[in-house]
């Protein structure tokens, strides 16, 4: 993204009928971290306009967004994105499959 802390965006599509855009992949002290999208309040602080709502989905979304960062990185050293919709990893749910985009 040609910013120091902010690395990507991220979308994901879930069974072909729900989508959360604008995540963000953030560099911080202990490596890279997803935030969810967020919306920023009168008083200056953020708030999260979606999230999980438990730890452990949580951390599977984490971890399946993060290695479709690495992927990209791998496949595009430069971190330019020709094609901001392809597709890079399903993930497999409980309830279907997903797809992160």
């Amino acid at each position: 993204m040609g910013e120091d802390r902010l690395k990507a965006f991220a979308s994901v599509t879930f069974d072909d009928s729900f989508v959360v855009r604008n995540m963000k992949v953030v560099e911080g002290t202990k490596g890279v971290f997803l935030c969810m999208p967020s919306r920023k309040l009168p008083d200056g602080t953020h708030k999260d306009m979606v999230h999980p709502i438990n730890q452990d989905f949580r951390e599977y979304l984490e971890a399946n967004v993060l290695q479709a960062y690495e992927q990209e990185l791998k496949n595009n050293p430069t971190g330019v994105t020709q094609n901001a919709n392809s597709h890079y990893d399903d993930m497999n749910t409980p309830e279907g499959d997903s797809e992160v985009k």
